[in-house]
């Protein structure tokens, strides 16, 4: 048996689990596109994995590939170096081609002018009911395809407005993928710049997609998105702990489900001074909610 070969046998749902992906019942939510219902199977006979709503497949060294962003050989080598297995071309690490970054330059250009073609002022304004405002603030615009699918482009910026990433939505019913992300796009929170608006005793809310952050914002509060498979990194952390000794209580609706509580639960241990809100009976999300007006707008 070669050295990949036993890579490629390593267990599936362990590797999703020091990926950060929280495992039940043979599903997870899945990191590849914003998954609020465990959409991410994996088969413990064949050792794969799968998502039926964007159509992401494959085993062991597949799965750290894509949730990494990483070329094939780093990928197998971020595989043994946490199962103890040794390579057979041992490369230096010096001479790994590193992970292509995201190219903000590329981009940049389409969020300068956004435009809203028929279908993602359907989607938003009358299928979401979002306030114009916040489409303008989030700077959300929208293409077509080659084969004439309306996508809507989700930029991700830091608090300095600087474009760090960007999801693209299919917005053609049951059309798959669902989702697209650029390679090296980081889409860690969603609507940081608003945290430069927070004043001492303001309240944030967190909530767990951009559409339930669109309707948040809609509502009249200032909000970010943290997707439930997101792993936070220390600067995250860190941008918490500043806002709470400036003042700013934190606040969020859990999505009505598993995944939903168990962000809350994970979140309060990193913010203790949470506050929760429950949605009212028979609505999964804040988005639903709030497109049902029970909630009014600013």
């Amino acid at each position: 048996m070669t050295n990949i070969q036993q890579l490629r046998q390593l267990p599936i749902e362990a590797i999703a689990d020091r990926l950060g992906l929280r495992v039940t019942r043979h599903k997870s939510l899945c990191p590849f596109h914003d998954d609020h219902h465990a959409s991410l199977s994996f088969s413990v006979r064949r050792n794969t994995y799968r998502c039926f709503v964007c159509d992401a497949k494959g085993g062991p060294i597949d799965l750290v590939m894509q949730h990494l962003h990483l070329p094939f050989i780093q990928a197998c080598r971020w595989l043994a170096n946490g199962s103890n297995i040794i390579l057979d071309e041992y490369r230096p690490l010096s001479a790994i081609e590193p992970p292509k970054p995201f190219d903000a330059s590329r981009y940049l250009r389409f969020f300068e002018k956004p435009f809203l073609n028929p279908q993602a002022q359907h989607f938003l304004f009358d299928q979401r009911h979002i306030d114009p405002r916040v489409v303008s603030w989030c700077r959300l615009t929208s293409w077509t395809d080659r084969n004439h699918n309306p996508w809507l482009q989700i930029p991700y910026f830091d608090n300095s407005w600087n474009l760090i990433g960007f999801q693209n939505r299919n917005l053609t019913p049951g059309a798959l993928p669902r989702f697209r992300f650029p390679s090296g796009a980081t889409c860690n929170i969603y609507n940081l710049p608003v945290t430069n608006l927070l004043r001492p005793g303001d309240e944030l809310y967190i909530t767990e997609g951009c559409s339930d952050c669109w309707a948040m914002l809609s509502s009249g509060h200032k909000a970010i998105a943290i997707p439930s498979a997101t792993l936070l990194r220390p600067f995250d952390i860190a941008l918490f702990n500043s806002l709470a000794q400036r003042g700013i209580s934190f606040h969020m609706f859990p999505d009505r489900d598993l995944p939903g509580e168990k962000l809350f639960l994970q979140l309060r241990n990193m913010i203790p001074t949470l506050v929760r809100h429950d949605l009212p009976p028979h609505f999964k999300d804040y988005s639903e909610a709030y497109t049902a007006k029970l909630f009014s707008k600013g």
